[in-house]
This record gives C-alpha cells, structure tokens and sequence, in this order.
C-alpha cells in the first residue's frame, strides 16, 4: 500500500480510535467512583419573612430591589395547617398576612430589607396596618436564625432611640415558622390587576399614613 494510502486509512481510523479511548476512559472514570463535571455554581440565596398588614402591598418595594429574587404572598404565624385566604381574612387562626422574599445576599443584605419594610409599614399599629384590622393584618418580622433575630431587634432599637418618634415600636419579632403560600390570584395581585390594586391602596389611606410617618423617604 503506499504512503498516501495509509494516511487515508490513518485519517479514517483515528477518529473511531478516539472515541473508542474517551469512552473506555470515561468507564474507568465512573467505575473509579468519578463523577460528571460539576455545574455551573448556583447562586446562593437566603429567605426572609415580613407581614405588614395587606400582602398585596407588600410586595410592590421588595420586588423594585435589585439582589431580590421573587416574593411570595402567604400566611405564618398561626396554628391551622395549610390555611386559605377566606380562613386567615376572618381572623381566629392567628396567622398573618406576610410576604416570603428570596433574594441574593451577594447582591443585597438583610439589613437593606429592613429598612424599606420598617419603611412599609405602621410600627406603632397593634393588630392592624392602615385600614385593616385584626391581627391577620399585624405587622411583624418572622426571622430565620440569630443573625437575622439579631439585625431585626437592632433595627427596631434604632427607630425607637429616633427623636423624630415619641410612640413605642409595637412590631413583633419573631422566629420564623411554616409558611404557606396564599392561592396563585394574590401572587403579584399588582400587576395582575393594577388599578384595582391602585384603587384599594389609595382607599386604605396607605401611601399618605406612611408620608405622615416616614415623610418623602417612606415607601
């Protein structure tokens, strides 16, 4: 055979050769106990829990915060497993309306977030927010861990030292327990139905209780 002819056969062969070698050195791989190439890093986030009376309202400010990954409408706090909206709305449950926030610490802290919910929020309301009444509607932070019991509580020590409030702070921290996702019509209820939504805050008299509270700074 001449020489050309053996490049051809060369050229033909190899690329069976090779894959004939990656695949019997994959198979020594897995036998070895190697594993498939890792994926690409996940980024790692964090949960944190906050009622301030109506959920729809609350999540309009977390969601316009770059790091915030989603919100999530539901109810905590209370005893009843898997309760509905008719249910917590009624009041006896001892849940309350409150909002899940996943978001990217790498991107923003839980120290930010509280600032805009005391910013969101009444905290010098007791079982109520703005026109709600009852304490499904309280205001209260459901922390996950000592870290963020320990932010929460300093948070809340430096709005009352504030000279600007005479009022005790009556927001509730509290550890964090089950938390149930309310039914998918409330999930992002402001977008889905804007001026509805745009309608009830205007009528709970929301927007001008914070400004009384918080001046132009608030929400």
């Amino acid at each position: 055979m001449s020489f050309s002819g053996i490049r051809r056969m060369a050229h033909a062969v190899m690329p069976r050769l090779l894959v004939s070698m990656f695949v019997m050195a994959a198979c020594a791989g897995y036998a070895n106990g190697a594993t498939s190439p890792p994926a690409k890093n996940k980024v790692a986030t964090e949960s944190a829990i906050f009622a301030g009376g109506c959920f729809w309202c609350m999540e309009p400010p977390f969601d316009k915060l770059a790091g915030v990954i989603s919100t999530t409408s539901g109810y905590i706090g209370g005893k009843l497993v898997d309760p509905g909206y008719e249910q917590v709305s009624a009041g006896g449950t001892g849940h309350a309306e409150a909002v899940k926030v996943i978001f990217d610490p790498a991107k923003v802290s839980y120290k930010q977030l509280l600032d805009v919910y005391w910013h969101n929020v009444d905290p010098f309301a007791i079982d109520r927010q703005f026109c709600d009444r009852g304490d499904q509607y309280r205001a209260a932070i459901f922390t996950s861990g000592p870290e963020q019991a320990r932010l929460a509580e300093e948070s809340k020590k430096a709005i009352e030292a504030s000279a600007r409030f005479d009022k005790p702070v009556v927001t509730q921290i509290v550890p964090a327990s089950i938390f149930y996702p309310a039914e998918g019509y409330h999930q992002d209820y402001y977008l889905k139905n804007p001026v509805r939504y745009k309608f009830y805050r205007y009528n709970c008299g929301r927007d001008a209780r914070l400004e009384q509270i918080w001046g132009s700074s608030g929400h």
